[in-house]
């Protein structure tokens, strides 16, 4: 089984793919947990799409940093998606809000797989599109083994502890077959 013919089972993500695609935003891809989750779904013979509170659709367009700018993404793509939860985020300006929200500091991403190798457990760095010819691309900077195996292990390259311990408690609720790496 390979991550395209799992993803390929939840509807919803599937659908959220090719509308992404038709935004044709720079250096998209639908990432971390909605992607993993349908992993861990899969896996342990649960509806592709349970517990998976939202779809991440994460870009990267440093031409504009504005609020103003991400925003009128935001609503062309609540036009495009309707009562599908996707959140759309701009790479490009996490930079500008992670310290308040988090407490540390973030150095400015240089792209959309700049930021998705810092995301807070290895498992989740995973990011998928389609490209206008429908063919996957598929970027996982450590690999797809963590969540094939129902692991979850620390990725220390930015998120604090306070965040992946949060986010292993949540999913451990959801998929109690996931095993835990500690921080230390």
């Amino acid at each position: 089984m390979d991550l395209r013919d799992v993803l390929s089972r939840n509807e919803t993500l599937m659908e959220v793919l090719g509308r992404a695609a038709d935004l044709a935003l720079p250096g998209w891809y639908l990432a971390a947990g909605c992607v993993c989750q349908t992993v861990w779904n899969v896996l342990t013979g649960r509806r592709p799409t349970n517990g998976i509170k939202d779809y991440d659709l994460i870009y990267f367009d440093d031409t504009d940093l504005s609020w103003e700018a991400e925003d009128a993404v935001i609503r062309s793509a609540g036009e495009v998606f309707g009562d599908v939860p996707v959140e759309v985020r701009n790479e490009a300006r996490v930079h500008l809000w992670y310290e308040e929200k988090f407490g540390i500091p973030c150095r400015p991403y240089t792209s959309s797989e700049d930021a998705i190798d810092s995301f807070p457990s290895i498992a989740c760095c995973l990011g998928v599109r389609l490209d206008g010819g429908g063919e996957w691309q598929v970027y996982a900077p450590y690999g797809v083994a963590d969540a094939f195996n129902l692991v979850l292990r620390p990725n220390r390259a930015l998120a604090p502890r306070e965040v992946y311990e949060a986010k292993a408690v949540r999913w451990q609720r959801e998929w109690p077959e996931l095993r835990v790496a500690p921080w230390a």
